[in-house]
């Protein structure tokens, strides 16, 4: 399927967008290389500058975005699976930053996970009202335990020019392992694992 003709056919979409970070050390021994996604879409927010108590024209058809900037996302990381996950946006200053609440509900965040590849854990989520070209920080947290110190993270994401007044830009990242030098201790990988 398509998913990203499905979310052109639901929403007015203007573009989407993509970033991958790929870090092999920060100060100390290089080792595994660290890869981070992001990826995102702008489409037109439909209840700008109105209130509206009913959101789910947002919500409903959300299924489609979760999959296909899952899809992207994975596709990016190459052949590494996902180990952590986070989802977010910014509504466009004539917006609320509920409007974009609505978009990465349940609804959203199941799609995501099948594209993953599973996920048991919490999507760690952030969500804001801002100018065109504000920076969001996606939270990070590894997707099949929440209590994973290790792979507690971000991935700083910017598009330029969105989103406009009248815009929301939906994004997810992913990441391909821990933080780079993680050593602060806490619930480890192997410990989920081993079912601890």
């Amino acid at each position: 399927m398509n998913y990203s003709s499905e979310v052109e056919r639901d929403y007015d979409v203007r573009g989407w967008y993509s970033s991958v970070q790929e870090s092999r050390h920060d100060g100390g021994t290089p080792g595994e290389t660290l890869v981070k996604v992001a990826t995102g879409v702008v489409i037109r927010n439909p209840f700008a500058g109105k209130f509206v108590a009913e959101l789910s024209d947002l919500t409903n058809p959300s299924a489609a975005i979760g999959h296909a900037l899952g899809e992207r996302a994975v596709a990016l990381l190459g052949n590494r699976p996902v180990e952590s996950y986070g989802k977010g946006g910014i509504a466009g200053t004539s917006g609320e930053q509920e409007h974009v609440v609505a978009c990465i509900t349940t609804v959203f965040g199941d799609p995501l996970r099948q594209q993953v590849g599973g996920g048991k854990a919490w999507i760690s989520s952030v969500s804001k009202v801002a100018v065109a070209g504000t920076t969001i920080d996606i939270p990070l947290a590894h997707k099949d335990e929440l209590y994973i110190r290790s792979h507690y993270d971000a991935v700083t994401f910017c598009v330029p020019d969105a989103p406009r007044p009248d815009e929301l830009l939906i994004c997810v990242a992913v990441a391909s392992g821990p933080r780079v030098h993680q050593r602060v201790g806490g619930k480890s990988v192997a410990d989920l694992k081993a079912g601890a």
